[in-house]
């Protein structure tokens, strides 16, 4: 019922800074938690950050400090200013979404995942 749609991704040196923004859409929903995922080759999946419905964040080590999550919930949107950025900030970013919706007048929770958007800092 919610999808979500990552853009911002691209190219960039060392040193240099990407914005990636993440737009919900669907009908009847809430947007609770937000995060940010990504995927370096031939790795795991890793949590990056994410910012819950009040506005509290949780980043991960390697990226406190260099990476912002903020969300405009009148946008329907997430988004991750990074800075700094290193060779190995390079992965596939994915967002999620934990959300409510109603459908057929029924309470729905569940989470949705963007398709990601490729990230890569070269050295």
């Amino acid at each position: 019922q919610v999808q979500l749609v990552e853009s911002g991704g691209g190219l960039v040196q060392a040193g240099g800074s990407l914005r990636l923004s993440c737009t919900a859409s669907g009908t009847n929903f809430r947007l609770n938690t937000m995060g940010w995922y990504r995927q370096p080759p031939g790795a795991q999946r890793e949590l990056v950050a994410d910012i819950a419905s009040g506005g509290s964040t949780n980043y991960a080590d390697s990226v406190k400090g260099r990476f912002t999550i903020s969300r405009d919930d009148a946008k329907k949107t997430s988004y991750l200013q990074m800075r700094s950025l290193k060779p190995e900030d390079t992965a596939v970013y994915v967002c999620n979404a934990d959300y409510y919706a109603e459908v057929a007048s029924a309470p729905v929770v569940g989470r949705t995942w963007g398709q990601g958007t490729q990230v890569t800092v070269s050295s």
